[in-house]
């Protein structure tokens, strides 16, 4: 299986199950769309016929021994070898939690898959024995796993604080003892940062989301406080300094763009003069009835706008002013290993989510839908059969995915995604497809003209 296409006056020609990546030439890339899933010994008459009066004899010859060479070695409609690991997930242990620290909020962004904070569960904070008892789960369930990741989610974490720091402090009383090293994460929309949590988060936190819109009239049309208000002013110049004073850690600034911004590459390229050089700025996914809903007829328009951002972040690389864009952040050379590459983040498998009461969720997108409940960190329960039904939900058991060029770099898309908007996880939800196999050519385009 491959994949060809053109952009940015590159021939890009992707071959799905070995992850190379070929820039053409205009007569091997014409080649292509005469040949199926082989390049025989001779090129067939069709093929002849169609290039003939396009190329010279020599030009003709040197392209098809091209086109050989690399089927040859395995480049170029390259066999599919990864099907065989796609029963070797059932029995992963659980190596990563999310902890919904807070059911509760000081924003009520319009667009929030969390029902605005609580996830429609009332507004609630996690007691510490519930987090106390999460870490104890992750220990008992990582059985052979030494690292171990830790999210603290909500609504907003900083609204629980010190329930943070205590379950930080006690994972790390007892990680030696269980042979065990804790990774936490933290994500915030920064309005209760203050320099003792920009402190403890720099010290304890290996990742650190910071949630923005971009510019101003941007992010407080939906990120508004209770009362109506943005929050901009108050967040920016407390990102400003957490990120300052970060050093080698990682973080990211993280925001949505909606129907209303989608001249997005504005809402990047002024995060990036606000000092961010980590930016994600992604696509709401909604319901299609709401107004800030990206629809199928929005689609041209965002792809129209991932090639302007592509196209700008190679002139700001090449100036010597680069930044990261998630989205497009991509490794050609080595890639995620076989098994994320077929089932991605490991929901409901590897990793699962934590309410304040200690219910388990395949992950944070699937709490308040009690059909999804797995189990409670309290009892020590877990719906193993459920967990294997998540462990095999990847790209061979998903129709849309097992045929689609982008499977092993979307590996299945987002399950919560899929269960929210198609109503099975095993189908792919098709508006978020479109958008990451353009974000994935804009990607592959990029490292061409850096490469170039």
């Amino acid at each position: 299986m491959i994949h060809k296409y053109s952009l940015n006056g590159f021939h890009i020609v992707l071959d799905t199950n070995s992850g190379a990546v070929h820039l053409f030439n205009d007569a091997p890339y014409d080649m292509l769309d005469y040949l199926n899933d082989s390049v025989p010994e001779n090129p067939p008459k069709e093929l002849l016929d169609a290039v003939k009066g396009k190329y010279d004899e020599e030009t003709i010859h040197e392209a098809y021994e091209e086109l050989k060479e690399l089927y040859r070695i395995g480049q170029l409609f390259s066999s599919d070898e990864y099907g065989k690991f796609a029963e070797m997930m059932k029995d992963a242990p659980v190596k990563s939690l999310c902890l919904n620290i807070a059911h509760d909020c000081n924003l009520r962004c319009e667009y929030c898959f969390a029902a605005k904070g609580d996830f429609g569960r009332g507004r609630m904070l996690m007691p510490f024995e519930v987090g106390k008892k999460a870490i104890d789960f992750l220990i008992e369930k990582s059985v052979g796993r030494h690292n171990l990741e830790v999210d603290f989610f909500g609504g907003e974490p900083l609204m629980n604080f010190e329930v943070v720091k205590q379950i930080v402090n006690y994972a790390r009383s007892i990680e030696k003892e269980h042979n065990k090293n804790f990774r936490f994460t933290i994500t915030t929309n920064g309005i209760l940062l203050t320099d003792d949590k920009i402190d403890f988060i720099n010290k304890e936190m290996s990742n650190c989301v910071l949630s923005i819109d971009g510019r101003k009239s941007v992010n407080d049309f939906l990120r508004v406080r209770a009362d109506g208000t943005g929050s901009y002013d108050s967040i920016v110049p407390k990102f400003q300094k957490l990120v300052a004073t970060r050093g080698d850690k990682d973080y990211y600034a993280r925001g949505t763009f909606t129907k209303h911004n989608l001249d997005f590459t504005n809402d990047v390229l002024h995060m990036a003069d606000l000092g961010f050089d980590q930016i994600s700025v992604e696509p709401v996914v909604s319901d299609v009835k709401l107004d800030y809903s990206i629809k199928e007829e929005d689609l041209p328009r965002v792809f129209e706008e991932y090639d302007r951002l592509a196209n700008t972040i190679i002139e700001k690389k090449k100036a010597g002013k680069g930044f990261n864009f998630f989205h497009f952040m991509l490794d050609l050379d080595q890639g995620p290993c076989a098994i994320k590459r077929l089932r991605g983040c490991g929901c409901g498998n590897e990793y699962v989510a934590v309410t304040p009461e200690g219910d388990i969720f395949p992950c944070h997108q699937f709490v308040g839908d009690d059909s999804f409940k797995m189990g409670n960190v309290m009892d020590g329960t877990l719906d193993i059969g459920m967990k294997h039904s998540f462990a095999l939900a990847n790209v061979y058991s998903k129709p849309e995915c097992r045929n689609c060029w982008a499977k092993f770099y979307c590996s299945g898309g987002c399950n919560a995604n899929n269960q929210q908007y198609e109503g099975d996880i095993h189908k792919a939800h098709k508006i978020s497809c479109d958008l990451e196999k353009k974000r994935l050519e804009c990607a592959i385009m990029i490292k061409a003209a850096m490469a170039d």
